[in-house]
């Protein structure tokens, strides 16, 4: 495994994970014993995170909306 890093400096790179740990910890580990957080990692990564949340970079759908709208055009057009 290589470690994917930019030069000095640049945080970008890795901005899109760095946004998903912070929600992960905001909405679920902040709200649960240390055990607790650890079993439901899973639940709320597939559960909630990609069925259930909306966000707005998809036009206020959940990913899971977002994935189903996406393959409905794609095979209608």
């Amino acid at each position: 495994m290589i470690a994917s890093m930019s030069r000095k400096g640049n945080c970008y790179d890795n901005a899109p994970m760095e946004s998903f740990w912070g929600l992960l910890k905001a909405e679920l580990v902040h709200h649960c014993t240390y055990r607790c957080s650890l079993g439901n990692c899973g639940v709320y990564i597939e559960v909630f995170y990609n069925r259930q949340r909306i966000q707005a970079q998809l036009g206020y759908l959940s990913p899971a909306a977002f994935e189903r709208k996406f393959y409905k055009t794609l095979f209608v057009a």
